[in-house]
């Protein structure tokens, strides 16, 4: 489940205080396997752009091709040093119409002021405003195999293809619907939140807690914004080259060296999963034959595969090859390094 927070895991280099409790990981990770499980992230942060030229000037600021989106659409992308490093990572759903044009932008919170920036010093000369909408907005995200059924006739305008978007009435309330690949997020007006929120849970939607959410979001594979992606990884270190990058489009900020890795070299490193031995912490250091490989970026026990991990690792490390992990606690533990995203049927579990 790629697109909710958890609140429990700190940045990479630090360790959770308080672990989440196993019970209620367990009936959140039910919901959002089985079910359909509601999270409220309305503190994500949420932008505009809006004027004729909202497109082309997006396109040229970030990795995607946002040039040829309609009404309706959508797409990811993300945000680069000059040297092709993330400062941010964004969702893209184009929810104006023929006659006007306006970009929602959804992204974490820890990137929300750097994005913000960015696109304001890079307006001048463009007929484009910026608007924030953090506070005007609230966000409420379902997933799990039974959202559609939470959902109802809702949905009936919104596409297939992850990011689609469309407006939507709930119980007689207006929201703004973009899809994700776990499900749907519900956007109404930030007073609305709550009747909303009621009205799902209503429809069978069962609030769930962002550990469990976390959980189905490192078993997916998918990297996090001060997790596993910053100013020191780039796009194909992180895995996000397929779902992010446009090679056929003009230039963009750092295009010129996600084009030169992409066509003429290798990352240094691969975003991998790890199969824990035991549960280790953020930041726990991987090595293999006395030589530091890379370190765990996100940490969690999941109900149907145990303790896993998330990590940034050399390129050299295989799929399905053993490493050492070296904790600040407890000693020395081993790891299976494997390809994500991770595979419950290769551990028996239908869960």
């Amino acid at each position: 489940m790629p697109d909710m927070p958890q609140d429990h895991a700190t940045a990479a280099g630090s360790t959770a205080v308080d672990p989440p409790d196993p019970a209620i990981v367990a009936a959140g990770y039910r919901e959002l396997t089985s079910g359909v499980g509601l999270l409220d992230r309305s503190e994500a942060g949420k932008l505009a752009l809006t004027g004729h030229e909202a497109r082309s000037f997006l396109t040229g600021q970030v990795t995607a091709d946002v040039e040829g989106l309609e009404p309706g659409d959508g797409t990811y992308a993300a945000l680069l040093t000059p040297k092709g490093k993330i400062v941010a990572d964004l969702r893209i759903a184009h929810v104006g119409d023929e006659d006007h044009v306006e970009l929602l932008l959804l992204c974490e919170r820890s990137g929300l002021q750097a994005l913000f920036d960015h696109l304001r010093r890079h307006l001048v000369g463009y007929d484009v405003e910026l608007h924030k909408r953090t506070l005007q907005l609230g966000l409420l995200s379902l997933a799990g195999p039974r959202t559609a059924a939470a959902l109802g006739a809702a949905a009936d305008g919104l596409g297939t293809d992850e990011h689609a978007t469309a407006a939507g009435t709930i119980d007689g309330t207006t929201v703004r619907l973009v899809r994700t690949a776990a499900g749907v997020d519900v956007l109404p007006a930030a007073a609305d939140t709550e009747t909303v929120r009621a009205a799902l849970i209503a429809r069978g939607a069962v609030p769930v807690d962002a550990s469990a959410a976390e959980v189905a979001r490192v078993e997916a594979g998918r990297p996090r914004l001060h997790h596993e992606m910053d100013e020191s990884v780039m796009p194909a270190e992180a895995g996000i080259v397929e779902r992010a990058v446009s090679f056929t489009k003009g230039c963009y900020v750092g295009q010129e060296t996600v084009a030169r890795l992409h066509w003429r070299g290798r990352p240094n490193r691969h975003l991998r999963g790890l199969e824990l031995e035991r549960p280790v912490p953020v930041g726990t250091v991987i090595v293999q034959d006395g030589r530091e490989l890379g370190r765990v970026t996100t940490s969690v026990d999941s109900p149907a595969l145990g303790p896993i991990a998330l990590a940034l690792v050399r390129r050299e490390v295989e799929p399905l090859e053993t490493v050492t992990l070296r904790p600040t606690e407890g000693g020395p533990t081993s790891a299976r390094v494997v390809a994500l995203p991770f595979s419950r049927a290769a551990h028996g579990s239908t869960a």
